[in-house]
């Protein structure tokens, strides 16, 4: 399993909204593939996978996670 965590995006950014995911739970992707978006209170970034496989969501549209949380999987 390769995780999708939330990046570190500045000194002062502890944690982001996840706005919308661009891939279906269970979905094949590509690495380099536009994942899912998110938002923090200076700005909205899209994550792309970090490896080939099977994206499984953890934290769904609309939860606030952590910088570092796992966002998903891929198998």
């Amino acid at each position: 399993m390769t995780p999708v965590p939330v990046p570190q995006l500045g000194t002062e950014i502890t944690e982001a909204e996840v706005t919308e995911w661009l891939v279906a739970d269970g979905a094949d992707v590509a690495e380099g593939d536009p994942i899912v978006t998110i938002t923090t209170t200076k700005m909205a970034i899209d994550i792309e996978a970090p490896a080939k496989g099977t994206l499984q969501i953890r934290i769904e549209e609309g939860e606030i996670a952590s910088v570092g949380a796992v966002l998903a999987e891929i198998a």
